[in-house]
């Protein structure tokens, strides 16, 4: 980020703006960005960075937009390993959930059925384990087909709670492959939402080399009022 102070005086001179201007873009950044955002010069555009977050800036079609583009670069900071290491506490939510209901398939198996009678049972524990994970898998199938995937909705989450959402949806065993797809999709999702802390948003948040202009499939100005009518937001 190039600016480290945010002046009102340069932003509205530099437009040709007048100094009463109002709401000033110190006032109302959001609403200032969406009219201006592709007349501002980088160095005076980087400095709303002081000012918003990205969740904030999230509400903005043309910067949702940018960093969709973004994500299909496969930036580094959102590649797998990357993303794995840099948010572990995501990636361990994958990982967690799912295993118990397998745990504990083959714990009754081994424990309980026919009072534990290892020469009895056998293999029992670990087949009925398998299976359970076959159901699991299944149910989440189903889960993610009648959520509609949870893609592109029309909202964006009120808040980052990306643990409790993927112990509610993901509350079954996976192969490694799904986790891992699975895992990059969501880590895409909260990057265009503003909801990755700590990513870095100014890689793509400022830049017009990642603008679009594909009416079909892109977020648009509709949406946008959608969001800020204070709708209840799915994820």
């Amino acid at each position: 980020m190039e600016g480290n102070t945010f002046s009102d005086l340069a932003l509205l001179s530099y437009l040709g703006l007048p100094p009463d201007y109002s709401p000033l873009p110190s006032e109302s950044p959001i609403e200032f960005l969406r009219k201006y955002l592709h007349q501002i010069p980088p160095h005076l555009i980087t400095s709303f960075a002081l000012i918003t977050t990205p969740k904030q800036r999230s509400l903005i079609p043309d910067m949702r937009n940018r960093r969709l583009r973004y994500t299909e670069t496969s930036p580094k900071q959102l590649e797998l390993e990357s993303a794995k290491a840099r948010w572990p506490h995501l990636w361990s939510a994958y990982e967690r959930y799912g295993k118990r209901a397998a745990e504990d398939e083959k714990q009754w198996a081994n424990t309980s059925f026919l009072d534990g009678m290892q020469q009895k049972v056998g293999k029992l524990g670990s087949l009925l384990g398998e299976y359970e994970e076959e159901r699991e898998a299944e149910r989440a199938r189903y889960l993610k087909r009648s959520q509609g995937g949870g893609e592109d909705d029309g909202f964006i989450p009120e808040e980052d709670d990306s643990d409790s959402d993927m112990g509610d949806a993901l509350d079954v065993q996976e192969s490694p492959e799904e986790l891992s797809v699975d895992f990059e999709r969501r880590i895409k999702e909260l990057f265009i939402y503003g909801l990755l802390e700590g990513a870095d948003y100014d890689l793509c948040d400022w830049s017009e080399q990642y603008d679009i202009y594909d009416e079909e499939g892109w977020f648009d100005e509709e949406e946008a009022d959608e969001m800020e009518e204070g709708g209840e937001y799915d994820y």
